[in-house]
């Protein structure tokens, strides 16, 4: 799950206080007396599933995801002690397991609700019944959160994403359900991930319109190697409607970290099964021409590439914060580390990266 870096206890890892907030919100990433980035930790039960595993519903898999609860409460602690406190969720995370897992963790570890925040995404939905799968419509919706909260052990989340855009129900119904849900209190904000900027500014005029909560917030995919979206598509909703982003796949599924430039190892996410669609950017020889030249810059830099990579991320100003995903504790202190990279992520440096993806000289 995503965490985010405000270190309520330990050493601030920045220089100065630096906090982000979800722009036309009151809604704030960071603590200002600790000055600690934003990053977000991704509670995938270890980053061993993701959506194709869970509607593939591949039993194998879930086995392996559920066998390591403990090394998951090791994360989760890691993370936190780092100064990490935002944890993202999804329903639809190893078949709804990864936020039993997590609110789990929750209660063994102590955590005051004060000190975290938790995000959980809905539209792929647990049930093969009409209305409870790839849906936004307000039925799916109400029951969606009740058991999201139910599995969390929670009164609330702090923030709550549609997983994906749904062209077959009306955006009206979706935004009128999304804003009761927060009225209720089950949500504190409510947005988007991987939608159009056209969907996302619909949704935002039809709560304007009728005085409703609006989406605040939008979870894309960011990294090196995918970047339209967050630059380009969107430009005009940061100045415009505030819109605040947590991006997720900073290492576009490891690919970055340069791990598959040699081929596919056995124990990697490029191995298992449902992730073929992974493979063909992980054989890819212009990526892996650009990852080459990226190692390059990151060992000048004295970092690795997924530091280099998730820094990079963090340095766009519109980023409210990165989600980053681990399945080991060491993991976790290493991307912790991007902190101090991105310090170094200068104006030079940043076009010798431009330079590095562009083909080099």
């Amino acid at each position: 799950m995503p965490l985010v870096w405000t270190s309520p206890r330990g050493k601030s890892m920045m220089r100065g206080p630096i906090r982000r907030r979800y722009r036309r919100s009151g809604f704030r990433i960071g603590q200002p007396m600790r000055g600690v980035r934003r990053f977000a930790f991704d509670q995938e039960l270890l980053g061993t599933v993701e959506r194709l595993a869970v509607r593939n519903a591949r039993a194998l898999m879930l086995a392996q995801m559920l066998e390591p609860r403990f090394d998951q409460e090791r994360l989760d602690h890691a993370a936190f002690d780092g100064g990490i406190n935002f944890f993202d969720n999804a329903e639809s995370y190893a078949g709804g397991e990864s936020e039993r897992v997590m609110g789990e963790a929750i209660t063994k570890l102590g955590w005051a609700r004060h000190s975290y925040v938790i995000s959980t995404k809905v539209f792929w939905g647990l049930h093969e019944l009409p209305n409870m799968q790839n849906t936004l419509n307000r039925k799916y919706l109400m029951q969606a959160i009740d058991g999201s909260l139910e599995r969390l052990g929670l009164d609330f989340v702090d923030l709550l994403y549609c997983h994906r855009a749904d062209p077959k129900t009306p955006i009206e119904e979706t935004v009128w359900a999304m804003s009761d849900i927060v009225s209720s209190g089950r949500a504190l904000y409510w947005g988007t991930s991987e939608w159009t900027a056209d969907e996302i500014r619909a949704a935002w005029l039809i709560a304007d319109r009728h005085h409703l909560h609006k989406p605040v917030m939008e979870q894309p995919q960011y990294n090196l190697l995918a970047r339209g979206r967050v630059e380009f598509e969107y430009l005009r909703l940061y100045e415009d409607i505030g819109l605040g982003l947590t991006t997720y796949s900073p290492l576009a599924s490891g690919v970055l970290t340069g791990k598959y430039l040699d081929g596919i190892p056995d124990d990697t996410r490029g191995a298992l099964p449902g992730y073929e669609w992974l493979q063909h950017s992980m054989n890819n020889e212009k990526t892996k021409g650009r990852v080459r030249r990226l190692q390059a810059i990151a060992s000048d830099l004295g970092c690795t590439n997924a530091q280099l990579a998730i820094a990079w991320c963090a340095k766009n100003p519109n980023v409210s914060s990165v989600i980053t995903g681990a399945s080991r504790v060491g993991q976790v202190q290493e991307n912790l580390r991007a902190l101090d990279v991105m310090q170094q992520l200068d104006g030079p440096t940043i076009e010798r990266i431009e330079e590095a993806l562009r083909g080099g000289r």
